[in-house]
């Protein structure tokens, strides 16, 4: 596989991983504003996960 196209997937892979922690951290806040406390402890967990 060449440099280009190694760096090109490294970019979107880390692209995707920072769009699915804001996505984590956007639903967390809202659980937390809601009072769900098991979905907060799921999101955490997800969180956690992604970091």
């Amino acid at each position: 596989m060449s440099s280009n196209r190694l760096q090109s997937i490294q970019r979107a892979d880390e692209a995707h991983r920072q769009n699915i922690q804001k996505s984590v951290e956007h639903r967390l806040e809202v659980a937390k504003a809601k009072g769900d406390d098991k979905l907060v402890r799921q999101l955490e967990a997800e969180q956690a996960y992604y970091s």
